[in-house]
């Protein structure tokens, strides 16, 4: 007899952070061990990361090698490799709803993360490393800058960061830039030409620029508007941008992503009103305004307004050329391109996108990897898990070795960091964006 539902695409059911029932402790770990059962007895997400082999590892070395042996530390343990990448539940889980058993394996670790941080578990570190904004706004300034980037590569100063934070000495941490992207924003004269709608695009871009390119790489903000310019997109900014909240997500601080879905879906639901369709060049921060804070707050009409608004560039490119109103006058060939594709991306169902448009360039090759990085937002700086992250992306990082390319990418510059740091080479990674400026023939902006 046929599933009920089987004929039916997969779902999400929010989170029911606001009810009295999701903080049960008892309810918690009851629901983990129903989940856990039915993961041990599928297996089928052993090599997605190491959240599973522990699980596995835990139950086949318990007493009666089944999952009523585990205590509750042990869950912990599990939620705590967990760093909600969600491939699981998008790409391997077969008991994801409308199945009867409704298996999310992700919110589950989510809302294991979340009791813990209520009960005030968070580390200082872990506190800290969250506070993207902040950091930034501090660290990314002409004179702050270079003195910042030098003591993350200070043998002396590491040790000491390893030492009292918990930040792997070895992590090789992000430059901050001495004028980020946030203040080039400031200068820039937008020419505004007549926007040509498409027929899911409106023609008019709001950019938001994401903590990564607003002070560490704000190559990735400038080389993006350099592309819409060339093709006559006009090109505003989100004003009063501040993080989109992934990082407190990871942290299980809903409370944190509430207050951040509060502070940017009204600015951005005006945007939208007004005619914009929204780009974030960061893949987590378009899965968070996406997806992410209608699972945190689906009472809010305007959280789906901007969700449908909001585009990975490389998709709404994509949109534009199927209309066709992409220029695809592309002035230099790119070689062989070992392209990888980030989890956070995968999972918001756009399909290859950067892949199918970098294949557009003549005399470009482009090799496909989708295997984690195994960074993972902040679980890879971590010195409990850098070994362990470096481990994950082990097979990823000997494919790209092996395409022997001329440029190696990634839609998420800190897997382009990991991939770097995993192959122990000293050349840095193209961002698909930059890849796509220099198809273009344009200069670098200023």
């Amino acid at each position: 007899m046929a599933q009920e539902g089987a004929d039916k695409a997969p779902y999400r059911q929010p989170l029911k952070w606001q009810d009295a029932s999701f903080w049960d402790e008892d309810a918690l770990h009851e629901e983990m061990e129903r989940v856990f059962d039915i993961c041990h007895t599928c297996r089928r997400c052993l090599s997605l990361c190491s959240a599973f082999p522990n699980l596995f590892d835990l139950v086949d070395e318990s007493e009666t090698m089944e999952v009523d042996s585990l205590t509750r530390e042990d869950h912990f343990q599990v939620a705590d490799r967990c760093y909600l990448c969600d491939m699981c539940f998008m790409a391997k889980c077969p008991y994801v709803p409308p199945h009867e058993w409704e298996v999310d394996f992700p919110h589950l670790m989510l809302r294991a993360k979340a009791i813990q941080y209520k009960k005030g578990e968070a580390s200082r570190r872990d506190e800290l490393l969250t506070k993207t904004d902040k950091l930034g706004q501090l660290a990314a300034r002409p004179g702050t800058a270079p003195l910042v980037n030098w003591a993350n590569r200070n043998r002396a100063t590491r040790a000491t960061m390893e030492k009292t934070l918990g930040i792997h000495r070895q992590r090789e941490l992000p430059k901050y830039a001495s004028r980020g992207f946030a203040d080039w924003k400031a200068t820039y004269q937008p020419a505004r030409p007549e926007p040509q709608a498409g027929e899911t695009t409106t023609g008019r871009v709001a950019v938001f620029g994401t903590c990564y390119a607003n002070y560490q790489m704000p190559e990735l903000g400038k080389d993006l508007v350099a592309i819409l310019e060339a093709n006559d997109i006009p090109v505003r900014f989100v004003d009063g941008e501040q993080c989109c909240g992934m990082p407190r997500l990871e942290l299980g601080d809903l409370e944190g992503v509430q207050g951040a879905k509060d502070a940017l879906v009204p600015k951005l639901a005006e945007l939208v009103d007004e005619g914009w369709d929204i780009l974030a060049p960061i893949p987590s921060c378009s899965l968070m305004l996406r997806e992410e804070y209608g699972n945190v707050d689906p009472g809010d009409e305007r959280v789906a307004k901007v969700a449908e608004r909001v585009f990975d560039p490389f998709e709404y490119l994509m949109h534009r050329h199927k209309d066709g109103l992409l220029s695809t006058d592309f002035q230099q060939g790119l070689g062989k391109v070992a392209y990888h594709r980030p989890c956070h991306q995968h999972v918001q169902n756009i399909g290859s996108q950067t892949q199918r448009l970098l294949e557009l360039v003549p005399d470009t090759e482009v090799a496909a990897f989708e295997r984690c990085s195994g960074h993972d937002g902040t679980w890879g700086v971590k010195v409990e898990w850098f070994e362990k992250s470096l481990e994950i992306g082990k097979p990823l990082f000997r494919r790209i070795k092996e395409s022997e390319a001329d440029f190696y990418a990634s839609d998420c510059p800190i897997a382009g960091t990991q991939i770097k740091q995993g192959m122990a080479t000293d050349q840095k990674p193209t961002h698909p964006l930059t890849l796509m400026r220099m198809a273009y023939g344009l200069e670098a902006k200023a």
